[in-house]
């Protein structure tokens, strides 16, 4: 098994769960975060104040998935987030050693 944690702009969270969805995807966790990359950040003016943005909102995907559904997840999130722009994000794959559903006790693919 294997979890895949995605770092997208927000404007795109829509996309890319539809995308998911129509992949087979049926659980996926979303959190609103900050972060910058090669963006670092930008300038902003408020009130005639200019002040720097170091940190911009992302929204941050994780879905835990079989390892053969991972080429297919990938190229789902990728295809929908992607805008050509700097800042479209990254996706990361790790390893899951377990998964265990706490309702049921049900445990590996089972409990995804």
């Amino acid at each position: 098994m294997k979890l895949i944690t995605a770092v997208v702009k927000p404007f795109k969270l829509d996309d890319v769960r539809e995308a998911l969805a129509e992949v087979g995807v049926q659980g996926i966790t979303v959190s609103e975060v900050k972060g910058f990359g090669r963006q670092k950040g930008h300038t902003e003016l408020y009130r005639g104040a200019e002040y720097v943005v170091d940190f911009l909102p992302k929204v941050k995907l994780e879905i835990a998935i079989d390892d053969d559904q991972v080429d297919t997840v990938v190229e789902a999130i990728t295809k929908s987030a992607h805008t050509g722009k700097i800042g479209d994000g990254k996706i990361f794959i790790t390893t899951l050693e377990e998964v265990i559903r706490i309702r049921t006790g049900e445990t590996g693919s089972e409990a995804v």
